[in-house]
This record gives C-alpha cells, sequence and structure tokens, in this order.
C-alpha cells in the first residue's frame, strides 16, 4: 500500500475505485482506513506549511559616515651609520699594541692603536739638532752684518762686502724656517704612533695584528661607526610613488605640509623604537637595477640600540585620507566584474552596489568610489542576499565578531546578478 502516498490526486481516486470493484474495500477496510487517515493528515500538515509566508534574511548593517582619516604607510628598511670612519696609520713602522676592545663603543679622541715610538723620537731629536745648528748660524750671519753696515757707510768696507754678509744672514733665517718645519713634521710623525677615534661610535674587529710591519699597502687597522644620528634606509617603488602621485591629484590622500612627515622605526620584535625621524634625503636618481627610489630618514640613537646593516621597518605617519568612506573588510565581496557590496534602500530591500576599494586600514577598507554618506552596508548575513528582497536589519558596532573569511569566499565565487 506504500505506493498510494506516491500516486497524484486523481490516481489515487482511480486506485481507490478499482479496490472497491474488487471487493478489497470491505476486506482491508481498518488498514485502508488508517492509511487513508495517515495520508489525509500528511497532505494537510503539508498544504499548512506551504501556506507559512517565508521569513525574511537577519542581516547586520552599518550606516556609511565620511570624515578625514589619518592614514600610515609601512616600508621594510635598513639602517646604516651616518659617518664611518676608516681608521688608518699615517705613518710606516711597526704596530706595537691595539689598546681597545674589539665592538666596543669608543669615544672621540679615545686611543685605539699605538705604533713603536723609537725611530720618530730620534728623528724628532736629530730635527731639533738641526734647528739648533741653523739658529746658532743666523746669529753668526746676524752678527757679521751689524759690523759690516756701519763699515761700509764708512767706505771701510766695500758695497759687495755689505751684500755678501746680507745674504748670509738671510740664508741663515731661511735655512732656521726649513728646520723648523723638519721639527714640526717630526713631531707630527711622533703623534701619529698614538692612533686615536676621531668620532664616537662603534669599532669593528682589527684588521692587523701586534707586531706587524704597517706600509702603504696595509694601513687600514678598523673602523667606526657613528650610531648616534643613525640613517635608516629604504626604498619606494616607481609604481608606488605614482599611485601617491595620482591619490594626491585626485584628493584621496593629503600629505603633511612640506613633506615633513614622522618616522617611526619598527623594531623586529614589534615593539616601536623610543625615537622618532625624519626624512632627511631622498635620491633624485631612479635605480634601474632595483626600480626604487632611495629615501634616507635620520634618527637619533643614543643608547645605541640600533646597529649598522640592521633590518627594521618605518612608518611613515602624518598624512591623512579627507573626505574618506570605511567599511569593514567582511562587507566587501569580490566577483568576477570586481568588488561589490549590499546595500539596503530605505524601503528595506537589497541592492548590489560596485565599489572601487583602496588600502586596508586595521580591520576596515578605504572605498575610494561607489559609496556615499547615509548609504547602509550589510556587514553580516549576505550569503542568503540576492537583489532586491525585504530583509530584517540589525544594527552593527565596530566591536562585534563578523562573519568567517570562508563564508565569504562562497559569496565571491558565484555572485549574485544585480537586478539593475
Amino acid at each position: 500500500m506504500l505506493v498510494f502516498f506516491t500516486l497524484e490526486e486523481n490516481e489515487r481516486e482511480e486506485f481507490l475505485m478499482g479496490l472497491i470493484r474488487r471487493n478489497w474495500v470491505v476486506r482491508f477496510w481498518p488498514v485502508m482506513a488508517v492509511c487513508i487517515y495517515s495520508t489525509l493528515f500528511l497532505f494537510g500538515c503539508k498544504k499548512e506549511q506551504a501556506s507559512a509566508p517565508p521569513q525574511p534574511p537577519v542581516v547586520t548593517v552599518m550606516e556609511v559616515a565620511i570624515g578625514d582619516v589619518p592614514v600610515t604607510f609601512e616600508f621594510v628598511a635598513q639602517t646604516q651609520s651616518s659617518h664611518l670612519v676608516n681608521i688608518n696609520a699615517r705613518v710606516n713602522g711597526f704596530l706595537d699594541r691595539r689598546i681597545y676592545t674589539e665592538g666596543d663603543i669608543v669615544k672621540q679622541g679615545q686611543v685605539l692603536f699605538s705604533m713603536d715610538p723609537k725611530p720618530f723620537q730620534a728623528q724628532l731629536a736629530q730635527a731639533m739638532a738641526s734647528l739648533a745648528m741653523k739658529k746658532a748660524s743666523l746669529e753668526t750671519a746676524r752678527s757679521n752684518l751689524i759690523r759690516t753696515k756701519p763699515l761700509a757707510e764708512q767706505n771701510a768696507l766695500s758695497q759687495k762686502d755689505l751684500d755678501d754678509a746680507n745674504g748670509q744672514f738671510e740664508s741663515a733665517a731661511a735655512a732656521v724656517e726649513e728646520s723648523k718645519a723638519q721639527v714640526e713634521t717630526a713631531q707630527l710623525n711622533l703623534s701619529y704612533t698614538t692612533i686615536t677615534s676621531p668620532v664616537a661610535g662603534i669599532t669593528s674587529a682589527a684588521l692587523q695584528t701586534d707586531g706587524t710591519y704597517i706600509s702603504a699597502q696595509n694601513s687600514l687597522l678598523t673602523t667606526v661607526a657613528v650610531l648616534s644620528p643613525i640613517w635608516v634606509n629604504f626604498s619606494l617603488s616607481e609604481n608606488e610613488m605614482q599611485k601617491e602621485l595620482n591619490q594626491v591629484e585626485k584628493g584621496l590622500l593629503k600629505r603633511p605640509k612640506g613633506d615633513r612627515y614622522t618616522v617611526e622605526i619598527i623594531l623586529v620584535d614589534g615593539s616601536i623604537f623610543p625615537y622618532t625621524g625624519a626624512i632627511t634625503f631622498a635620491d633624485p636618481s631612479f635605480n634601474s637595477q632595483t626600480g626604487t627610489f632611495l629615501i634616507r630618514v635620520s634618527v637619533n640613537n643614543p643608547k645605541g640600540v640600533l646597529r649598522p646593516n640592521q633590518f627594521v621597518r618605518v612608518r611613515l605617519k602624518g598624512a591623512i585620507r579627507p573626505n574618506a568612506v570605511l567599511v569593514p573588510q567582511a562587507a566587501v565581496q569580490q566577483g568576477p566584474k570586481g568588488h561589490f557590496v549590499w546595500l539596503v534602500d530605505k524601503n528595506g530591500k537589497t541592492d548590489l552596489q560596485p565599489v572601487v576599494v583602496g588600502e586596508w586600514h586595521g580591520n576596515d577598507w578605504f572605498i575610494f568610489e561607489g559609496l556615499s554618506a547615509g548609504d547602509r552596508v550589510v556587514v553580516e548575513g549576505m550569503l542568503s542576499l540576492r537583489p532586491d528582497i525585504p530583509v530584517t536589519v540589525k544594527p552593527y558596532s565596530a566591536g562585534q565578531n563578523v562573519e568567517t573569511a570562508a563564508s565569504g569566499n562562497e559569496q565571491k565565487a558565484n555572485p549574485p546578478k544585480s537586478g539593475k
């Protein structure tokens, strides 16, 4: 009798009439009565359920607001010493010993190396002795000139004798000046045997060991890198620069006055460096090998936390997006024709609206085109939406949970066709 439940209404009537003609109704009347009663009950319930109208979908909606929004830009950067000094020996000789500890931070004027001073002390003594001898000759020439002048005036001596005496005096005076220069050179060479740091900074490894003979070929001893201020370099691609210029021209972005961005340094652990910096140099030349422009930031680093060649991130602050529109990321869907959102009109019905998106801002998305102030955007409950259907609206608050990305992916894969 199960076949009875699968027949249409006219077929069930013919089936019952056949049973009556075959006298089956009398034999199986109790069973048939139960079957007929059950069928009518189920059929009645089905009609009652079918007559109930469907409930409209419940969606969470936010109202679009327009305002100026501060924005930041982040780039990967690398630190560089603002003043890297090569420490070279200025004279040839044997390296006596290294004074500093490799890798330490040294002060300006601190002794780093000492060379054997004995040969230079001997040269100084020789130069000073030569100077003393030249001074004695000068005094003799001066005395001779003093005696010769009055005799020449009395014609007791010839003019030639006076000229010779005057020439000897001037030669002796020049010889004294030459000896003085030799003494000064010898003193300088002796002072160069004590090698100091011209700047305050961090030292590198010693390139020459104690006892090595230092000449012009191996005169580089170490380097000292200044740590404060320190430079932080990052690169801006050609596409990024052109994109920023286009947004400025369209009024989508407003730079700080004079392009004076405040620059934060983000360390490798995500913490913020306590000192902010400023852009001090922008390379006007385009690097064709990397396709970027070099930007340099100068920042104080008094405690030496940042070291040269360290990778960090820079965050540029000070720009704003005027009259910006922000919507939660979960509200923006993507289809074959681009991004879109669902709107709820004043009659409580849905509408599919294409939009032009910008960058992410936290958990929100900048909308450059497609939305206006007062538009009601669906944030949750968009999976069952179709154009021009009534919905039940709930207000959205920024702190509540939004639908997962997996739910949105189904909408992205097969977006409904708009009724427009």
